[in-house]
């Protein structure tokens, strides 16, 4: 993404509202973060879900 592409877009959609432009980005990007999060939720209960002995690990045996 080149970021002067996007300052000369912005800048030629002088009729929108800042204000209403604003609120549509943040909204956007509360959005995506939401879909991450929820990926990273599934992901993280397949994860326990496939982790058939939790205790595995838990103790050291320090005599052998």
């Amino acid at each position: 993404m080149d970021i002067g592409n996007v300052s000369a877009a912005l800048s030629s959609l002088s009729y929108v509202d800042s204000g209403s432009l604003a609120e549509a980005v943040g909204t956007a990007m509360l959005s995506k973060a939401l879909d991450s999060n929820e990926a990273y939720g599934s992901a993280l209960t397949k994860m326990m879900e496939q982790s058939v002995t939790p205790e595995l690990g838990g103790n050291i045996d320090l005599y052998a």
